[in-house]
């Protein structure tokens, strides 16, 4: 298998201006039901992609596998990208606290929060950034909880040998039923693999229907899992999807009835990806049309010039 480029990708979405295509996102999606039968194939869906944080609610189960205990807002936040509000920050510390490990423990990098009123609080407050405020944070310390749970210094747990993470590699293979390769090296510091579209869609069917409890966490408290207002948490909030963001234009998501879907977008931007999935849930009945409709005319999606909307991001896929 090769990674996906533009020979085997597909127009997923087009960016209008003034009624004129002023760019197009190609890319890979694939929607399949909840045992695995393929719905939508677009582009080249056995091709290998980095899923990215895409990868997280796998992590997740690999904490819980190794022993550490957490809430449900525990497990929200360990599988979250979260934006670094004050309730993200609390969140994550309270995971620490939950598994002996403390704020000084991260290995993450230093960022500030992505959320605009959080990092205005934090210059305010003459701080700067942090390791708990960067988006992965969450994850991290679900990282940290398994290395104590296997008995191994927490200072040692982003090491490639770490237990933890082959027992992630595992479970990626046990619910996406191909073997993640080409091991490398997140943005955050953390392991990350590649696998096909498809797979990746099969692995979030069958993780979220094997651990209802942890898409019921995320459906409980749709903030924790990205932020308020982001296209992840809409989803989540007003679609009742259970659904993940991934860097460099992954997204997934598993609707109520348990179809799931994976979408890779060639060039990395975020920006079409939620909407070509949701269109595509649509497309065959998991969601909504009205719903997915009232998704799709948020403001995110709209094309500005001299402060009014002058188009959109249109899905074709």
């Amino acid at each position: 298998m090769s990674a996906l480029d533009a020979s085997v990708s597909v127009p997923l979405a087009v960016v209008e201006r003034s009624g004129f295509p002023e760019s197009q996102h190609l890319g890979a999606a694939a929607v399949v039901t909840a045992d695995g039968a393929v719905l939508a194939a677009l582009g080249d869906v056995d091709a290998l992609i980095y899923a990215r944080s895409a990868l997280k609610p796998f992590q997740t189960v690999a904490a819980l596998r190794s022993g550490v205990d957490l809430d449900a807002a525990g497990m929200a936040i360990v599988t979250s990208s979260h934006t670094g509000t004050p309730r993200h920050i609390a969140a994550v510390r309270q995971v620490l606290r939950s598994v002996g490990a403390s704020e000084a423990d991260l290995r993450t990098p230093e960022a500030w929060p992505t959320d605009r009123a959080a990092a205005n609080e934090v210059l305010r407050a003459g701080g700067g950034p942090s390791r708990i405020a960067m988006n992965c944070s969450g994850n991290h310390a679900g990282m940290l909880g398994a290395s104590v749970a296997f008995g191994l210094p927490v200072a040692g747990y982003l090491h490639p040998a770490n237990p933890v993470h082959s027992l992630a590699a595992e479970i990626i293979d046990e619910y996406a039923g191909a073997a993640p390769v080409r091991p490398g090296t997140d943005g955050c510091g953390g392991p990350v693999w590649a696998l096909p579209v498809v797979a990746l869609a099969n692995g979030y069917a069958a993780l979220f229907a094997e651990h209802p409890d942890l898409g019921m966490a995320i459906r409980a408290d749709p903030d924790l899992i990205e932020g308020p207002g982001t296209a992840t948490t809409r989803a989540v909030a007003t679609l009742g999807l259970v659904a993940k963001a991934g860097a460099e234009g992954v997204w997934c998501a598993v609707a109520p009835d348990g179809t799931a879907v994976a979408v890779k977008i060639l060039d990395g931007s975020a920006r079409a990806a939620a909407a070509v999935a949701v269109s595509l849930l649509a497309s065959v009945g998991a969601v909504g049309r009205a719903a997915a409709e009232g998704f799709l005319a948020d403001p995110s999606l709209a094309v500005q010039g001299g402060g009014a909307e002058v188009g959109r991001i249109r899905v074709v896929a």
